[in-house]
């Protein structure tokens, strides 16, 4: 069964990590070996082989350049000019694996569906990656015209905010509501028919966001706050409302954000435990709240500066999130739910965006 994955850095890894993601993963790998510049060095999860062997057919692709201020200790850069400067060679990068006939840009609901239809037949080992091109933090965005120039060359999702401070609002770990540009931002979207990511906006923001955007919002990669009591997940509340707006939540397996039990920096795998059916736990909380499986997608930030070491004990490569279908028919999930689980949700989401 073909999957749709809500959220994957593919460039940061390209640009920031220095990997050829035409390469599988086991060679890149291998040729981290010893290298320590990276947490993750040597155990990236994530490459275009292994995606097509997993059958990820279609991913949402991020950009993301942080932008910092004078008194912001986060890692980024120091002015918007240098951010958006940053997301251009990060676009670059995208534009050059279309021509290499690894990508392929999905930006309305004719080439989604043509493509899924592609990957419906089981395409062969060469084929394609669609990918929705996505601004993770949109602090990049320097002003309005920006964010219409981006639109022009495929952008169609944006989340407001990444950690910590941002100029449109404010994200994990950090306090306060949407920035003074926030609501011109959100409308401009409108505009332009953006999606809103809620991913990453802190309990303020969020909803000062959903009280001004009135366009589709999804969470490309988020769990559930009932389960692991954290900011960067979703309360109850706001799961719920979620649902209302009709959203897709993707579940994502950073491991810290699977379980409670997990300490960012000592804990590993094996010792905790954490396995793919952890992400399902969070899956089956959204299934409950909302009365059905519908709300529920895959968003798997794999490979966003972590690798195996912050990853499910069971999965080695992307490829293995083909194990999911038979752990959700387990769990008693039934083929058509787990069709939606696997891309069937997310892929009803963009047809009635971009109807």
């Amino acid at each position: 069964m073909w999957i749709f994955d809500a959220h994957l850095d593919l460039s940061m890894n390209a640009m920031e990590w220095n990997r050829d993601l035409r390469q599988n993963v086991l060679d890149i790998r291998q040729s981290e070996q010893g290298k320590i510049d990276k947490p993750d060095r040597a155990q990236g999860t994530v490459a275009f082989p292994d995606m097509r062997r997993g059958h990820i057919g279609i991913c949402v692709a991020t950009q993301i350049a942080r932008y910092v201020k004078p008194n912001n200790s986060l890692k980024g850069w120091h002015s918007p000019e240098q951010a958006w400067a940053h997301s251009q060679g990060q676009l670059a990068w995208y534009k050059a694996m279309e021509e290499d006939g690894q990508l392929v840009q999905i930006t309305d609901s004719k080439t989604l569906n043509n493509h899924a239809a592609q990957w419906a037949k089981s395409p062969s080992d060469d084929a394609p990656i669609g990918y929705i091109l996505s601004l993770e933090g949109a602090d990049s965005i320097i002003s309005p015209k920006h964010l219409e120039r981006s639109y022009d060359y495929g952008l169609r999702v944006v989340g407001l905010s990444h950690y910590g401070p941002g100029t449109y609002a404010q994200g994990t770990a950090h306090d306060g509501g949407l920035g003074p540009k926030g609501g011109e931002l959100l409308r401009e979207m409108d505009r332009l028919g953006i999606i809103l990511d809620a991913t990453h906006l802190n309990d303020s923001s969020f909803w000062e966001a959903m009280d001004i955007f009135e366009g589709p919002v999804w969470a490309s990669h988020s769990n559930c706050r009932a389960l692991v009591p954290n900011d960067r997940q979703f309360c109850d509340d706001q799961i719920k409302y979620l649902i209302e707006r009709g959203a897709v939540i993707g579940g994502v397996l950073d491991a810290w954000m699977l379980t409670p039990c997990w300490e960012r920096g000592k804990s590993t795998p094996a010792e905790s435990g954490v396995k793919l059916e952890n992400v399902i736990d969070h899956m089956e909380h959204i299934c409950e709240l909302a009365g059905n499986a519908n709300h529920v997608g895959i968003g798997t930030d794999l490979d966003g500066g972590y690798g195996r070491e912050q990853s499910p004990e069971d999965l080695d490569t992307i490829a293995d999130l083909q194990r999911l279908p038979d752990l959700l028919s387990k769990r008693g999930f039934d083929l058509g739910q787990i069709t939606g689980i696997m891309h069937g949700n997310f892929m009803n989401f963009l047809n009635k965006a971009w109807a």
